[in-house]
Protein backbone atom coordinates (compact mmCIF):
# COMPACT_ATOMS: atom_id res chain seq x y z
CA UNK A 1 0.00 0.00 0.00
CA UNK A 2 1.13 3.59 -0.84
CA UNK A 3 1.54 5.55 2.16
CA UNK A 4 2.83 8.82 0.14
CA UNK A 5 1.39 11.32 -2.04
CA UNK A 6 3.12 12.10 -5.48
CA UNK A 7 4.88 15.08 -5.34
CA UNK A 8 6.41 17.93 -7.63
CA UNK A 9 10.19 17.88 -6.86
CA UNK A 10 13.56 19.16 -7.64
CA UNK A 11 16.17 16.78 -6.89
CA UNK A 12 20.11 18.03 -7.61
CA UNK A 13 23.81 16.97 -5.98
CA UNK A 14 26.66 18.90 -6.79
CA UNK A 15 29.86 16.85 -8.10
CA UNK A 16 33.14 17.89 -8.11
CA UNK A 17 35.39 14.51 -10.16
CA UNK A 18 32.53 12.67 -9.76
CA UNK A 19 32.55 11.03 -14.34
CA UNK A 20 32.16 7.26 -12.68
CA UNK A 21 29.16 8.09 -9.79
CA UNK A 22 26.89 10.92 -11.57
CA UNK A 23 25.30 8.66 -14.01
CA UNK A 24 24.62 5.83 -11.78
CA UNK A 25 23.29 8.19 -9.36
CA UNK A 26 21.52 9.39 -12.19
CA UNK A 27 19.76 6.00 -13.02
CA UNK A 28 18.48 5.47 -10.19
CA UNK A 29 17.20 9.13 -9.26
CA UNK A 30 14.69 8.72 -12.07
CA UNK A 31 13.72 5.08 -11.10
CA UNK A 32 13.04 6.66 -7.56
CA UNK A 33 11.38 9.74 -9.00
CA UNK A 34 9.05 8.36 -11.79
CA UNK A 35 7.38 6.13 -8.44
CA UNK A 36 7.28 9.49 -5.88
CA UNK A 37 6.95 12.51 -8.47
CA UNK A 38 4.18 13.69 -11.08
CA UNK A 39 6.51 15.82 -12.35
CA UNK A 40 9.92 16.18 -11.67
CA UNK A 41 13.64 17.66 -12.42
CA UNK A 42 17.27 16.34 -11.41
CA UNK A 43 20.28 19.17 -11.31
CA UNK A 44 23.33 18.21 -11.63
CA UNK A 45 25.48 20.98 -10.62
CA UNK A 46 29.09 20.82 -11.80
CA UNK A 47 31.32 22.86 -9.25
CA UNK A 48 34.71 23.09 -11.53
CA UNK A 49 35.07 19.44 -11.98
CA UNK A 50 38.85 18.88 -13.68
CA UNK A 51 37.85 15.05 -15.32
CA UNK A 52 34.77 14.22 -17.70
CA UNK A 53 32.07 15.06 -14.87
CA UNK A 54 31.00 18.08 -17.56
CA UNK A 55 31.10 15.83 -20.65
CA UNK A 56 28.51 12.95 -18.69
CA UNK A 57 26.67 15.53 -17.58
CA UNK A 58 25.74 16.85 -20.94
CA UNK A 59 25.56 13.87 -22.00
CA UNK A 60 22.79 13.06 -19.91
CA UNK A 61 21.31 16.35 -20.43
CA UNK A 62 21.05 14.92 -24.26
CA UNK A 63 19.19 11.90 -23.43
CA UNK A 64 16.93 13.64 -20.83
CA UNK A 65 15.33 16.38 -21.70
CA UNK A 66 14.12 16.92 -17.80
CA UNK A 67 18.30 16.63 -16.59
CA UNK A 68 19.53 20.08 -16.22
CA UNK A 69 23.09 21.29 -15.91
CA UNK A 70 24.43 23.81 -13.88
CA UNK A 71 28.16 24.76 -14.05
CA UNK A 72 31.03 26.64 -12.05
CA UNK A 73 33.72 27.29 -14.40
CA UNK A 74 36.09 26.94 -11.48
CA UNK A 75 35.71 25.19 -7.84
CA UNK A 76 33.71 27.49 -5.81
CA UNK A 77 33.25 24.94 -2.43
CA UNK A 78 30.21 22.45 -1.35
CA UNK A 79 28.16 25.38 0.09
CA UNK A 80 28.50 27.20 -3.56
CA UNK A 81 27.26 24.66 -5.54
CA UNK A 82 24.47 23.84 -2.25
CA UNK A 83 22.94 27.51 -3.00
CA UNK A 84 23.36 26.78 -6.99
CA UNK A 85 21.07 24.21 -6.44
CA UNK A 86 18.71 25.73 -4.56
CA UNK A 87 18.53 28.46 -6.98
CA UNK A 88 17.95 26.64 -9.78
CA UNK A 89 15.42 24.34 -8.70
CA UNK A 90 11.59 24.86 -9.68
CA UNK A 91 9.47 22.58 -8.27
CA UNK A 92 7.54 22.61 -4.79
CA UNK A 93 9.64 20.54 -3.17
CA UNK A 94 13.56 20.29 -3.26
CA UNK A 95 15.60 17.22 -2.43
CA UNK A 96 19.42 17.11 -2.62
CA UNK A 97 21.61 14.73 -2.15
CA UNK A 98 25.79 14.28 -2.57
CA UNK A 99 27.35 12.65 -6.06
CA UNK A 100 29.38 10.32 -4.76
CA UNK A 101 27.26 7.49 -4.30
CA UNK A 102 26.88 7.40 -1.42
CA UNK A 103 23.22 6.82 -0.13
CA UNK A 104 20.62 4.98 -1.21
CA UNK A 105 18.17 7.40 -2.69
CA UNK A 106 15.47 4.80 -2.72
CA UNK A 107 14.99 6.16 1.19
CA UNK A 108 13.53 9.05 0.41
CA UNK A 109 10.19 7.40 0.23
CA UNK A 110 10.34 6.51 3.94
CA UNK A 111 10.51 10.80 4.17
CA UNK A 112 7.27 11.45 2.10
CA UNK A 113 4.53 10.17 4.85
CA UNK A 114 5.61 13.40 6.81
CA UNK A 115 5.64 16.58 4.25
CA UNK A 116 2.21 17.23 5.68
CA UNK A 117 3.04 18.14 9.02
CA UNK A 118 6.86 19.20 8.19
CA UNK A 119 7.97 21.41 5.44
CA UNK A 120 11.81 20.19 6.68
CA UNK A 121 12.96 16.43 6.51
CA UNK A 122 16.59 15.18 6.90
CA UNK A 123 17.90 12.17 7.17
CA UNK A 124 20.79 11.17 9.91
CA UNK A 125 23.55 8.61 9.08
CA UNK A 126 22.62 5.43 11.09
CA UNK A 127 26.35 4.01 10.70
CA UNK A 128 28.90 6.57 9.29
CA UNK A 129 31.09 4.40 6.60
CA UNK A 130 33.91 7.22 6.67
CA UNK A 131 37.85 6.72 7.81
CA UNK A 132 38.29 7.72 11.61
CA UNK A 133 39.75 11.26 10.58
CA UNK A 134 36.36 12.26 8.91
CA UNK A 135 34.36 10.63 12.11
CA UNK A 136 36.45 12.17 13.85
CA UNK A 137 36.05 15.41 12.55
CA UNK A 138 32.60 15.29 12.40
CA UNK A 139 31.77 14.30 15.86
CA UNK A 140 34.38 17.53 17.04
CA UNK A 141 32.33 19.96 14.48
CA UNK A 142 28.80 18.64 15.85
CA UNK A 143 30.16 19.48 19.16
CA UNK A 144 30.86 22.92 18.14
CA UNK A 145 28.52 23.81 16.21
CA UNK A 146 25.77 23.08 19.37
CA UNK A 147 28.45 25.03 21.78
CA UNK A 148 27.99 28.06 19.17
CA UNK A 149 24.49 27.50 17.97
CA UNK A 150 22.05 25.90 20.91
CA UNK A 151 19.51 26.06 18.00
CA UNK A 152 21.08 22.88 16.39
CA UNK A 153 21.77 20.60 19.44
CA UNK A 154 18.65 18.24 18.22
CA UNK A 155 19.95 17.86 14.70
CA UNK A 156 21.91 14.51 15.04
CA UNK A 157 23.46 14.71 11.57
CA UNK A 158 24.10 18.54 10.79
CA UNK A 159 25.96 17.91 7.46
CA UNK A 160 23.83 14.81 6.19
CA UNK A 161 23.46 15.04 2.71
CA UNK A 162 20.24 13.68 2.39
CA UNK A 163 17.56 16.37 2.58
CA UNK A 164 13.99 16.86 1.37
CA UNK A 165 12.31 20.50 2.12
CA UNK A 166 10.20 23.08 0.46
CA UNK A 167 10.90 25.42 -2.34
CA UNK A 168 8.92 28.21 -0.05
CA UNK A 169 11.67 27.82 2.82
CA UNK A 170 14.34 28.91 0.52
CA UNK A 171 12.34 31.96 -1.06
CA UNK A 172 12.78 33.68 2.93
CA UNK A 173 16.13 33.28 3.83
CA UNK A 174 19.51 34.28 2.00
CA UNK A 175 22.42 31.89 2.09
CA UNK A 176 26.15 33.65 2.66
CA UNK A 177 28.29 30.98 3.24
CA UNK A 178 30.05 28.85 0.10
CA UNK A 179 31.95 25.98 1.90
CA UNK A 180 31.06 23.43 4.50
CA UNK A 181 28.89 25.96 6.85
CA UNK A 182 25.70 25.42 4.28
CA UNK A 183 24.25 22.60 6.21
CA UNK A 184 24.17 24.13 9.10
CA UNK A 185 23.67 27.88 7.71
CA UNK A 186 20.37 26.55 6.16
CA UNK A 187 19.10 24.89 8.88
CA UNK A 188 20.13 27.48 11.76
CA UNK A 189 17.60 29.79 9.62
CA UNK A 190 14.69 27.43 8.10
CA UNK A 191 14.56 26.66 12.29
CA UNK A 192 14.95 30.21 13.24
CA UNK A 193 11.82 30.88 11.40
CA UNK A 194 10.13 28.82 13.19
CA UNK A 195 9.65 25.89 11.12
CA UNK A 196 10.07 22.19 12.84
CA UNK A 197 12.54 19.74 11.55
CA UNK A 198 11.93 16.04 10.79
CA UNK A 199 14.29 13.84 11.23
CA UNK A 200 15.26 9.84 9.90
CA UNK A 201 17.65 7.56 9.98
CA UNK A 202 19.45 6.48 6.39
CA UNK A 203 21.68 4.40 5.68
CA UNK A 204 25.27 5.21 4.57
CA UNK A 205 27.10 3.02 1.91
CA UNK A 206 31.40 3.12 1.97
CA UNK A 207 32.61 5.24 -1.31
CA UNK A 208 33.54 2.98 -3.74
CA UNK A 209 34.92 5.58 -6.49
CA UNK A 210 36.53 8.41 -6.53
CA UNK A 211 38.47 10.38 -3.82
CA UNK A 212 36.81 12.39 -0.59
CA UNK A 213 38.15 15.92 -0.33
CA UNK A 214 35.64 16.96 2.56
CA UNK A 215 38.75 16.51 4.72
CA UNK A 216 41.77 18.22 3.59
CA UNK A 217 43.42 21.27 5.46
CA UNK A 218 42.07 23.45 2.73
CA UNK A 219 38.30 22.77 3.25
CA UNK A 220 38.81 22.53 6.75
CA UNK A 221 40.82 25.49 7.09
CA UNK A 222 38.08 27.30 4.94
CA UNK A 223 35.54 25.83 7.22
CA UNK A 224 36.48 27.28 10.57
CA UNK A 225 36.84 30.64 8.74
CA UNK A 226 33.81 30.96 7.72
CA UNK A 227 32.24 29.73 10.81
CA UNK A 228 33.67 32.24 12.91
CA UNK A 229 32.53 35.06 10.31
CA UNK A 230 28.91 33.48 10.10
CA UNK A 231 29.07 33.50 13.91
CA UNK A 232 29.53 36.87 14.28
CA UNK A 233 26.87 38.03 11.94
CA UNK A 234 24.00 35.56 13.32
CA UNK A 235 24.91 36.50 16.95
Amino acid sequence: MQLFKKINISAFFPAHNEEKNIRQLTDILIDVLDEVANNYEIIIVNDGSTDRTGKVARELCGKYPFIKLVEHKKNLGYGAAIKSGLRAAKYEWIFFTDGDNQFDVEEIKSFLPYINDYKIVIGYRLKRQDNFFRRLNAWAWKKLMGFLFPELKGIKDIDCAFKLLKKELIVKIELTTSGAMISAELLLKIIKNGNRVKQIGVHHCPRKIGEQSGASIKVICRAFKELFMFYRKFR
